[in-house]
């Protein structure tokens, strides 16, 4: 029998019979690692511990303490479990697929009556049955004709079909948990008993399409979590009823913020809590980018296609684009507006990006170098097409607003406008709330425009930028813009969840597609670079970010409802309306409750809507001239002069950057 080498991770090499199992390796090493392996990497691919090893190859053994290949095969081999276990309780159903996913997995059943969450319970404890059993797990290979013959036999026409989309020539193996068996690639484990029986919990069921088409059988899709311990587990299901309480969807319905229609899916009807919110969000960043040196524009939403096509991305972002037929013969006032006059028909989108249109406002008028760098700022309105599956309340939209800037310059400023934009950013996300952000560094990918010089130019600019404002970075290779490298901020919020929202890209490439120019020290006309930069990023979805990172319990600046003055009794109405005159000639939003309901009552309404403070008037406060400050979460009150509280939330009123 041939030879072969395997090399370990610590450099050492060790010569075996070809074929030899990575479960034979463990054990020609120690009894203990034997035990404790639980699958290998082969030559840097996932290996089940009784796939044979043909040639010469790298080789690791993992154990539960691998964090990455143990949850992988926990959630995969759970997939496998529940639909044993689906099917010995309901012997009707037939199977799908069941992939790992984020946290846990799927699977995918065909059964005529609905699983109730009593099903589900029955399952999850069934499936801890099968796991205390300690099944082996085996594999074999077996011909295409063999597979598809037993799934006939056994009535699985799902599973027909997806034998039926692997391709020719790949290996075609199943998998034994028990008795029960399963058409999959692996790797799994080597016994159910492996599988930890209190670190894993069935959440839910929802319908699903087979393999995502509409025009096929609805299912039911089963979720389950999984973890390699129970803490673990209680840890993410924690998370998740933390994440549930700062739900922005609730939240926006309590606060009155804003709400969703299917007439305009994924449009965002903002009432005027919300819109307080937004404007006073917007009214800081243009005060923040005016400081910063950016002059503000405002360019059409809705632009011919030619100059989509001169940009690009008519060939690359098209599907995403809400396209807008115009029939230009008609005289506007009698014309049917569904009929088109082809010949006189143009075809127009909504803008999905601002880019294109900044640059035309560039090329107005003749451009030197000392111009340079221009930072043009624009509140740009955007429409983009996603699917009504993703769309998600305020944080995935169709319609949305970007706090969008376009800094045109030249190749030796490039570093200095980064640092410049860090510097910017971070103070903007610090006085928002975010202290620390991460800063993710993409290069150039495999396929891109520009030289090897050029790129090796501007990567050098972005990553000494990074370090003059003594920033750290991940890099990410290859996963920048085709058009040049860029820089991805990530903010973490209090529950521990990572969101991208701002971003600085390089780009030569588009002003030379629409023509920008500038005239040098040299009296020639050269190329600007395009810096395409945003901070928040949408609007929508950072003021989402926002009530979930404060459970709607915004800085005080930034509360659309900052004070409620409640009279205890109705002798009280006229000083609460001198209160909230008062607060509001000082810059604060205060409005009257004299609703001839209990203060228990008022406080706990206004609670529910987040309003940080609730200042409480009665006969007391009447007499004294004082008012009596309950603050949001606090159970304690304090009493405290007329002229002490308008100062005090005057000042706390007052944007941070405005201090």
């Amino acid at each position: 029998m041939s030879q072969i080498s395997l090399t370990f991770p610590d450099g050492t090499a060790r010569d075996y019979a070809a074929g030899i199992t990575p479960a034979e390796v463990a054990e020609s090493i120690s009894k203990s690692l034997s035990k404790k392996a639980i699958s290998a990497t082969v030559n840097g691919t996932h290996w089940d511990l009784q796939w044979p090893i043909p040639a010469d190859s790298s080789i690791a053994i993992n154990t539960m303490a691998d964090d990455a290949p143990a949850l992988e095969l926990i959630r995969h081999d759970l997939a496998h479990i529940m639909a044993r276990a689906v099917q010995e309780l309901y012997p009707d159903v037939k199977v799908t697929i069941g992939p790992v996913r984020d946290n846990g997995w799927f699977y995918d059943f065909d059964r005529k009556e609905p699983f109730t969450p009593e099903d589900l319970g029955a399952i999850e404890k069934r499936m801890k049955d099968i796991i205390n059993a300690r099944d082996t797990v085996r594999t074999e290979l077996w011909s295409r004709d063999k597979v598809r013959q037993h799934y006939t036999d056994a009535g699985e026409p799902y599973k027909v079909e997806i034998l039926d989309r692997i391709p020719e020539g790949e290996d075609i193996r199943m998998y034994w948990h028990g008795d029960w068996m399963d058409l999959c690639r692996g790797p799994h484990l080597a016994h159910t008993g492996q599988v930890p029986a209190d670190a894993f919990k069935l959440m839910n069921v929802s319908a699903a399409y087979f393999l995502g088409d509409n025009t096929r059988p609805m299912l039911q899709r089963i979720y389950g979590v999984a973890f390699k311990n129970r803490d673990d587990l209680k840890k993410y299901l924690t998370f998740l009823e933390e994440a549930e309480k700062r739900d922005h969807r609730r939240l926006g319905r309590e606060m009155n913020l804003f709400h969703m229609q299917e007439e305009a899916p994924g449009q965002v009807f903002w009432h005027p809590n919300g819109w307080t919110v937004y404007t006073l969000l917007q009214d800081y960043m243009r005060r923040k980018q005016r400081v910063g040196g950016y002059q503000e524009i405002n360019t059409p939403q809705v632009v011919d296609r030619k100059l989509w096509e001169a940009s690009g991305h008519w060939e690359k972002y098209q599907h995403h684009m809400f396209l807008v037929e115009v029939d230009e013969s008609r005289d506007g006032e009698n014309d049917d507006a569904s009929a088109k006059n082809k010949d006189h028909t143009r075809i127009n989108a909504l803008k999905p990006m601002n880019c294109p249109c900044h640059v035309q406002v560039f090329n107005q008028g003749l451009k030197s170098y000392r111009d340079l760098p221009l930072r043009l700022a624009e509140f740009g309105s955007c429409a983009r097409f996603e699917p009504s599956g993703a769309l998600h309340g305020i944080m995935r939209v169709r319609g949305f607003t970007q706090d969008d800037a376009h800094i045109f310059c030249t190749e030796d400023q490039i570093e200095e406008e980064c640092a410049r934009f860090i510097d910017f950013l971070a103070n903007v996300y610090s006085e928002l709330g975010f202290g620390e952000f991460e800063i993710r560094f993409a290069t150039r990918p495999d396929k891109r425009v520009g030289s090897d010089e050029s790129w090796d130019y501007v990567e050098g600019a972005l990553e000494s930028a990074i370090k003059a404002v003594g920033r750290n970075y991940t890099l990410e290779p290859g996963d920048g813009a085709f058009y040049g490298p860029k820089l991805d901020f990530y903010l973490t919020d209090a529950i521990g969840r990572v969101w991208q929202c701002g971003t600085f890209q390089v780009d030569p490439n588009l002003p030379e597609r629409l023509g920008a120019s500038y005239v040098g020290q040299n009296g020639e006309r050269h190329r600007p670079f395009m810096l395409h930069r945003a901070c928040l990023g949408s609007f929508e979805r950072f003021i989402g970010i926002l009530i979930e990172n404060w459970e709607g319990k915004l800085p005080f600046w930034l509360a659309p409802r900052q004070v409620v003055v409640a009279s205890i009794v109705s002798e009280a109405d006229e000083y609460v309306h001198e209160v909230v005159a008062a607060l509001t000639k000082a810059g604060v939003r205060a409005e009257a409750d004299i609703r001839n309901e209990k203060i228990n009552y008022k406080v706990r309404e206004h609670s529910v809507g987040k309003v940080p403070v609730i200042l409480a008037i009665g006969h007391r406060e009447v007499e004294e001239r004082t008012v009596t400050l309950r603050r949001l979460g606090e159970k304690q009150t304090s009493v405290t002069s007329l002229a002490d509280i308008v100062s005090s939330l005057g000042k706390e009123a007052t944007p941070p950057d405005l201090l």
